[in-house]
């Protein structure tokens, strides 16, 4: 993802890596063993932008602060898939070194944001 196309918004950020990452994984061609893996990493990736959304609309704030607990859960084992097929697999590496750039920017965003949930 270019860094001009990074919105703040962390919903529609998270919900363009969701889709960055999902355009990037339909052109893959990769043997079956790493099929697993591949299937992993949507799961993972797209959960994030779900927790966050869903987070959004919680109705305690106990219940926002579960969702992004969630959310940081689900990009920090993006981030373990994203760096397993980067060092395994023979794929666009500026591509993968660009999604997980961006599911660190996330990962982070949603770290700060629990630590300020949790202060007020």
């Amino acid at each position: 993802m270019q860094s001009i196309d990074r919105p703040y918004d962390i919903k529609r950020r998270c919900y363009l890596f969701s889709k960055e990452l999902l355009l990037f994984i339909s052109t893959q061609r990769y043997q079956r063993i790493y099929h697993s893996i591949f299937d992993q990493l949507l799961r993972s990736g797209t959960s994030i932008g779900a927790n966050v959304v869903e987070g959004g609309v919680g109705s305690s704030k106990k219940d926002v602060i579960n969702f992004y607990h969630i959310a940081l859960k689900s990009a920090n084992e993006t981030k373990y898939w994203l760096c397993l097929i980067r060092d395994t697999i023979k794929c666009e590496q500026e591509k993968v070194a660009g999604l997980l750039s961006e599911a660190n920017e996330i990962s982070k965003i949603i770290a700060s944001s629990l630590i300020q949930m949790k202060k007020v």
